[in-house]
């Protein structure tokens, strides 16, 4: 097969292959006009997180005595809706926002699930090993265990309204607690409802 001809055949195919492809555009996250949908998208996650920020700053519980900040740490977030989502989309963004605040640090060596970052413990594990320069090595004693723990669920409810429509309910719930006593400080609940075909998949 000649160059000519090769040249022609893979033309061919790439233009046949965009000929396939839909029409794709970029989203404007921060002024989506889109249509909304029956599952939960990232608007409804900014959403929730705005709430659950707004409240928590609001709240004179979450502003430390005598100034400072309080050490978070991320207890379970549960899904209990029907889809397959990964619940840190809602816990990064209320993260980034109480980071931001200066009110709240965030701890990532301790947590419901297990240590975020395996590292800050994993580096003492050094200290016997001659070829590591141990004055350059964490000392005893220097990780902060938390004040607080932020805890969650998600709940999904579908509800028939008549033959043709489903009205599909999400309801974000949060929870701080105080490490130290286990008393909660603040809590929180953001509802999202959707109503359309019940044709539309909810999960």
């Amino acid at each position: 097969m000649n160059n000519k001809l090769k040249y022609a055949l893979g033309l061919t195919l790439l233009l046949s292959l965009n000929a396939c492809e839909p029409n794709t555009e970029n989203i404007d996250t921060y002024n989506d006009k889109g249509k909304a949908v029956m599952v939960l998208d990232y608007r409804d996650f900014q959403k929730a997180a705005a709430d659950a920020i707004d409240s928590m700053l609001s709240s004179a519980a979450m502003q430390k005595p005598g100034g400072g900040r309080y050490v978070l740490a991320i207890s379970r977030i549960i899904n209990d809706t029907m889809q397959h989502i990964d619940t840190d989309q809602l816990v990064k963004k209320i993260r980034v926002q109480l980071l931001n605040s200066g009110r709240v640090a965030v701890t990532t060596s301790i947590g419901g699930n297990g240590r975020e970052d395996s590292l800050p413990l994993d580096t003492r594990k050094l200290r016997e090993n001659d070829e590591i320069k141990q004055s350059t090595i964490a000392t005893k004693g220097q990780i902060i265990a938390p004040d607080l723990s932020l805890s969650g669920k998600i709940i999904q409810r579908n509800i028939k309204v008549d033959k043709k429509t489903l009205q599909v309910e999400y309801y974000f719930q949060l929870t701080v607690t105080n490490v130290n006593n286990g008393l909660s400080i603040w809590e929180g609940e953001t509802i999202i409802g959707k109503r359309g075909s019940d044709k539309n998949v909810s999960w």
